[in-house]
């Protein structure tokens, strides 16, 4: 197992303390090095990649620190060759990003994408029938438009943004030249200062998920391959105030916030002979994701497609998972490798620790005042942007000393997967350790403007992976 290069020392009675709580955290996730983060984590949704979501990330923008980043991507495994019929959203899905800013589980502001599909051409097989210079290029053949929408408790939405084009498909260089110019055309800005970007990215989680070949075939030197270089994702990117995801308009008085993404179909699709699909009935919600690797790896098989289907509030129902997590006990068997005490305490409750900071945040971190335990992705968005250059960065997050990384929401280069593995093996009581799974970086360099996430691969390329 490799160790994770340029590692910062702890700072501050504060950084120790959150960090210790953060061992409770990554022991109630239960996750070893090289787990996927939502990466086909449940049998419906991986037979179903449109709704199939991959990463949630949440961060104060680095770049305006008054606002928040909100980051959320569909579709695993994208080949960037992957044509004619190249990837896109699904019409007729509600997908949401939901965000709770006062502690009880529900959702008091809710984000909404709704898609659709448009052929200038449609008697070709051609995704676009020439060079492509703008989103609005003819030669453009299929594209997509989006609504975006923004609903506040139960009040009726607000369309923000109205027939927005996506940025395509990197369908490669000849057809796509300047392709960061497309991609750049497709940023919108929103009346309130924010901005909203959607379309094509490369995926930025990086880690080496070779791991359920038998935990690498009990090989730790088998590590340091980013399964995922190469692939891309579908991205909706949202830059919002921070005033305005905040309980009363005041981020500095409730600065806590809790974000989760689903996405929601109706219930009956109706399939015709001439190959044309509607869907009818209720709204069902197909996926969520908050934190990153809790579907994947906490619940267990037989509950996965109904933790997509689950709402935060109850939660509760997952708490066996949490009080003993399967991983850490498989990682013993295959290794040696004690696995956490999950004794009961002296109240004679089993790992209250972990209840607490897997369901409730973390305490002078991000756990807002009165929670109701719920699991989703919290961010404190009073706490400044720390990125590369920041005296305290690290892509290890908190236990290095660094509270604006993750668990305090999620930035685009924070190493979940690192920030696991030595958590869960005792860095933090008493067995201080640099394990890895030897990916420790990106295989794309984000960008250091809005929308962030890196270009995607592109379609001409060879050998992407």
């Amino acid at each position: 197992m490799k160790a994770s290069p340029g590692r910062r020392g702890r700072t501050g009675i504060a950084a120790i303390v959150t960090a210790m709580a953060l061992v409770a955290s990554m022991s109630a996730l239960g996750v070893v090095g090289g787990n996927a983060s939502s990466h086909r984590e449940a049998p419906l949704v991986s037979a179903d990649p449109q709704v199939d979501q991959t990463d949630l990330y949440a961060f104060v923008s680095p770049d305006d620190a008054d606002s928040v980043t909100l980051v959320s991507n569909w579709i695993p495994f994208e080949e960037p060759a992957g044509g004619p019929n190249f990837y896109s959203f699904a019409e007729g899905v509600r997908y949401d990003v939901n965000i709770s800013n006062d502690g009880d589980a529900l959702a008091e502001i809710v984000y909404r994408w709704k898609f659709k599909n448009h052929y200038r051409n449609p008697n070709t097989f051609l995704y676009n029938t020439g060079q492509v210079t703008s989103l609005t290029d003819e030669d453009l053949n299929f594209y997509q438009t989006y609504d975006l929408q923004r609903i506040v408790g139960k009040k009726k939405p607000v369309t923000v943004i109205n027939n927005a084009i996506v940025a395509p498909n990197h369908v490669g260089d000849a057809s796509m030249p300047d392709y960061e110019s497309l991609s750049d055309e497709a940023i919108k800005d929103l009346a309130n200062g924010g901005k909203s970007w959607v379309g094509h990215a490369d995926d930025p989680f990086y880690l080496d998920l070779r791991v359920f070949d038998l935990l690498y075939g009990a090989d730790f030197s088998e590590v340091g391959d980013d399964t995922l270089a190469g692939f891309n994702v579908h991205s909706m990117v949202l830059q919002v105030p921070a005033d305005e995801l905040a309980k009363a308009k005041d981020a500095a008085a409730n600065p806590v916030i809790g974000v989760w993404n689903t996405a929601s179909r109706r219930s009956t699709r109706i399939q015709r002979p001439d190959g044309s699909q509607t869907f009818e009935g209720k709204w069902v919600q197909l996926s969520r994701l908050g934190s990153p690797l809790v579907n994947e790896v906490v619940v267990p098989v037989g509950l996965k497609d109904y933790f997509n289907g689950s709402k935060p509030n109850k939660d509760a129902q997952y708490l066996g998972a949490v009080q003993d997590p399967e991983l850490p006990r498989l990682i013993e068997a295959v290794y040696g490798i004690p696995a956490p005490d999950s004794d009961p305490d002296a109240a004679g409750i089993q790992r209250a620790d972990l209840i607490q900071v897997f369901l409730t945040g973390i305490p002078d971190l991000n756990q807002p005042a009165g929670v109701q335990a719920s699991e989703m992705l919290r961010l404190n968005m009073s706490i400044p942007p720390c990125e590369e250059g920041c005296p305290e960065y690290s892509t290890l997050g908190v236990i290095a000393g660094d509270v604006a990384g993750f668990p305090n929401g999620r930035r685009l280069a924070d190493d979940v997967i690192d920030i696991a593995l030595q958590v869960v093996e005792g860095e933090l009581i008493g067995n201080p350790n640099d394990l890895g799974d030897g990916v420790d970086t990106n295989d794309k360099t984000f960008r250091s403007m809005f929308p962030y996430v890196s270009l995607p691969h592109s379609g001409s390329n060879a050998s992407p992976h």
